[in-house]
């Protein structure tokens, strides 16, 4: 009798050990999930939009708290849900409204796409008045200095001199790659509650790593 308790108590705790094991790598799991799911989540660039800045295949992270407590600010590189506009099912009435010549899409479709996030840079926001200028923005008769984008080069839409008025409560965004983009200028300025959150780092590749 003796020996047989002695036998089972290392089994009794190897299989203590283990269920501890498992528990914390689930749980890890769990958590690691949840953290991205509610504070910070991976993004992988899909497409040229955002050369030079951000190349395609790049990945950043995304920050899904801070514009809970404060407002997106011109500037910020956001990823967001587009509106329906934006799908190639729209090709053609990309605008939920009729857009006077030469200007930018003053009004987004009121149903948010369900398919792939874009990320671009908010150049305006509401109650802002917007021009274009060779694919720079003009917000309240100011021309935004922007060292950092890829040239229009003659793309439609590069000139949009006809102000709109961001509508209260939205956003809208261009591409960094201004010849290059499908953003705002054809399918209108976007709704704070589509936005996922603002990529504020690079990860990679490597070579490409630094803050936004």
């Amino acid at each position: 009798m003796t020996v047989a308790a002695s036998t089972d108590k290392p089994r009794r705790s190897r299989a203590r050990s283990l269920f501890e094991t498992v528990f914390v790598v689930a749980l890890a799991i769990g958590l690691a999930v949840g953290i991205q799911a509610a504070v910070a989540k991976p993004y992988k660039i899909p497409s040229e939009s955002m050369v030079p800045t951000l190349e395609v295949g790049e990945r950043v992270i995304v920050d899904r708290v801070s514009y809970r407590f404060s407002e997106p600010e011109i500037g910020d590189i956001v990823v967001f849900q587009p509106p329906v506009g934006a799908e190639p099912s729209h090709a053609g009435r990309a605008c939920a409204v009729a857009r006077e010549p030469g200007q930018a899409c003053p009004k987004a479709w009121p149903e948010r796409s369900d398919g792939v996030p874009f990320i671009k840079r908010i150049v305006a926001g509401p109650g802002d008045r917007l021009a274009i200028r060779d694919g720079h923005p003009v917000v309240n008769g100011v021309a935004a200095e922007e060292d950092f984008v890829r040239g229009c080069g003659g793309a439609p839409d590069c000139d949009l001199p006809s102000e709109i008025v961001i509508p209260e409560g939205h956003y809208f965004m261009l591409g960094d790659n201004r010849g290059a983009s499908l953003d705002s200028r054809a399918w209108g300025p976007v709704p704070k509650e589509w936005i996922i959150g603002r990529a504020f780092l690079a990860y990679w590749p490597l070579d490409r790593i630094g803050g936004l």
